[in-house]
């Protein structure tokens, strides 16, 4: 089946805007487009589909654009392929159209002559592609999940233990019993009197009465009420008259 035959492009651009512009251009060419989300399923939809022209972009979910073009490329020595990218990338959309061997690279915002204009291009020789020779190396290195550790074995269950013997009994007995005597059945001879001390009381008595007192003259004096000066006087007084 030639290309002209065929009428069936795969786009995968994973922008709806641009799906719709390249929808509307290739049919009114008489093409139908068949849409593509990410770049695996592109891939797997090329080889199963075979279409006559792909338009994929280079960032697409789950595979890099250059790579999956290599894939397809791959797959199918004649797959066409164009590179869509905005301006600000189409330098590196260029050197991944170089690597895989695309027919061309569209720049958006893609219009009804700039597909024109390329056309006959995109239906031309077709490159090679150096990139397959390096295609291996531009994969992601996975590196090999960890094994996960074995499971631990089920722990045996706690042995029951044996039943513990009866309590012995704690009642006591008539015979352990000792009667305390009572308060009352103490003789009067167990309570020896405390032996009196007149003497001393009455030195207390007449040390405190003694301080009393010459705190209440003092204080008489302080107020104005007695003169402790002059009675002091008058008792020398008297005492060198007795003396002399």
């Amino acid at each position: 089946m030639t290309t002209e035959e065929s009428n069936t492009a795969l786009v995968v651009v994973g922008n709806p805007i641009i799906e719709g512009h390249l929808k509307r251009v290739l049919h009114k060419r008489g093409w139908s487009i068949d849409v593509c989300g990410d770049g695996d399923s592109a891939v797997d939809r090329y080889v199963q589909l075979r279409p006559a022209l792909v338009f994929i972009a280079l960032d697409i979910p789950t595979l890099d654009g250059h790579v999956a073009a290599l894939e397809m490329r791959e797959a199918d020595s004649s797959a066409r392929i164009v590179f869509v990218t905005s301006h600000g990338r189409k330098t590196i959309a260029e050197d991944a159209a170089y690597s895989s061997g695309a027919v061309g690279v569209l720049v958006t915002p893609i219009t009804d002559s700039q597909v024109g204009e390329a056309w006959s291009d995109w239906h031309g020789t077709i490159p090679e592609a150096p990139g397959l020779s390096d295609l291996d190396a531009l994969y992601p290195v996975l590196e090999d999940p960890e094994p996960e550790p074995p499971a631990f074995p089920m722990m045996p269950g706690a042995p029951v233990m044996p039943g513990l013997p009866p309590l012995p009994d704690t009642t006591p007995d008539d015979s352990t019993n000792v009667e305390l005597p009572s308060a009352s059945s103490a003789s009067a001879a167990d309570f020896k009197p405390q032996k009196k001390r007149s003497k001393v009381r009455w030195l207390v008595r007449l040390t405190v009465l003694f301080l009393l007192t010459g705190g209440a003259l003092g204080a008489a004096h302080y107020l104005g009420f007695v003169d402790l000066n002059g009675l002091i006087e008058e008792l020398r007084s008297s005492i060198s008259s007795l003396i002399n």
